[in-house]
């Protein structure tokens, strides 16, 4: 089932993203009036055609990609009948460099806007939850990326790139992790430290990734770079006939010691309940202005011991903020702009050898199961999930790569400036080097994923 579900999402989201794009490219040469003889969402065989005025809509069984055939114009199709004769009026070819320009762009351009407008959308429809900076401690785990950049329990995340952060989940934004190098500031008591992280950041976390999915963790970025928030031992909950209700605790008291421990943290609080192998210990807390004492046995659960209480996160003072329709439009901006740049400069790390390809990349696999993940998160975790693809597959098809819009773009830009199209027999040639390439670099994820994932 959990594999049908992830073939269902994946196929939602792409054939989403491939829409966008090929709607881009279709509106735009129709626009200039250039003839579209195609119009097909995943690769044949074909499911179901249908031709509505010059146009044959395709839905193909491969839902891998998509595409629009413009007359006139050598695509993935690398059909060149009817190339050699003189351009028709409607054909791509006979129009200016300036349009066909446009029409190469527009499919990188529709999926930024879509990647906009669900940014946007979620920052009006969702409030914006953060917790100040300054409220927040962290444990860092000892040999992870974080303790090594030299992040250390009871650290303060209050700023990253040079800016302040507002709220400690800022720290994580897609754009702080992608800056080339990494630079956190941290308060450490009352001194303030610079903290840099390494080159090839993505693919530590990448690798931190698989040994905590390997190991039944639960995985976030947090987790896999070492660090969680210190929350106070604030109970949110207490379990009717456990050992903590029969010792007189309730929901709101905060644990001060257990055992002869002091406790200023929930992780100081579970530390004690392990060291108490299940003996009664003594147990103080604070209730309003009042500090209580009782003993309490823990109680074994598994291989651990427990009390029945469970964490407050609101300890550490969550707010939240709703945006105004103004707000939310430079929120999706400015997340659009900021993700953007990030997918650029991680091509940029892989390009310079500072990133592995292959712990870094992700294929159809890893989007099938991280889809999957994103919509039993709900919808917000899932539209955004959305916009971030979106941006990748604007990003990725801009590159100057033959076969791709940006390979396109560089035969057009030569063009411009020559004023001299380039033979067709050698955008063939280029083509089909292009194709090859991208069939490769297909064939190479797949396999990449199958190994990460079941190997």
């Amino acid at each position: 089932m959990t594999a049908l579900l992830s073939i269902f999402w994946v196929v939602v989201v792409l054939g989403i993203l491939v829409t966008i794009h090929e709607l881009g490219h279709f509106l735009a040469a129709r626009l200039f009036g250039m003839r579209v003889d195609a119009f097909s969402i995943g690769f044949a065989p074909n499911l179901w055609t249908k031709t509505i005025g010059q146009t044959e809509y395709r839905l193909g069984v491969v839902p891998l990609g998509g595409y629009v055939k413009i007359a006139g114009m050598v695509d993935e199709s690398l059909d060149a009948e009817g190339l050699a004769s003189e351009p028709q009026p409607d054909e791509f070819r006979a129009k200016p460099v300036w349009q066909r320009m446009v029409v190469i762009s527009a499919g990188v351009v529709f999926n930024l806007i879509l990647a906009f407008v669900v940014y946007a959308a979620l920052a009006f429809a969702y409030p914006r939850v953060f917790t100040p900076a300054e409220n927040v401690a962290l444990e860092v785990a000892p040999g992870s990326t974080a303790y090594e950049m030299g992040l250390r329990s009871g650290d303060r995340i209050v700023g990253a790139g040079g800016r302040e952060l507002e709220g400690f989940e800022d720290a994580f934004a897609p754009e702080v992790f992608a800056a080339d190098p990494l630079t956190l500031e941290v308060q450490r008591g009352d001194e303030r430290v610079t903290l840099t992280g390494p080159t090839d950041l993505v693919t530590r976390l990448s690798r931190a990734q698989r040994e905590a999915e390997a190991a039944g963790e639960e995985v976030t970025l947090g987790t896999v770079f070492g660090v969680e928030p210190r929350f106070p031992a604030v109970l949110s909950d207490v379990v009717a006939g456990s050992p903590a209700e029969e010792a007189g605790l309730q929901t709101g008291d905060r644990v001060v010691a257990l055992g002869g421990a002091p406790i200023r943290y929930w992780s100081d609080l579970t530390a004690a309940i392990g060291a108490s192998d299940g003996a009664a210990v003594p147990v103080r807390w604070v209730r309003g202005a009042d500090t209580l004492l009782a003993t309490v046995t823990p109680e074994q659960a598994g291989e651990r011991y427990v009390l029945g209480i469970a964490l407050d996160p609101t300890s550490l003072g969550v707010e939240r903020e709703d945006l105004g329709l103004g707000e939310a439009i430079a929120t999706g901006a400015n997340q659009t702009i900021a993700t953007t740049a990030t997918y650029f400069g991680f091509i940029g790390k892989l390009f310079a050898g500072r990133e592995s390809v292959r712990e870094s990349l992700g294929g159809p696999l890893v989007i099938a199961r991280e889809s999957k993940r994103a919509a039993d998160r709900g919808g917000q975790a899932f539209w955004s999930f959305l916009a971030f693809l979106s941006i990748a597959l604007a990003v990725f098809n801009i590159l100057p790569i033959p076969a791709l819009d940006g390979g396109h773009l560089v035969f057009l830009l030569y063009e411009a400036v020559t004023r001299r199209e380039p033979s067709l027999a050698v955008r063939m040639r280029v083509q089909q080097v292009g194709m090859v390439l991208i069939l490769a670099l297909m064939a190479f994820v797949i396999v990449n994923d199958a190994v990460r994932l079941f190997g």
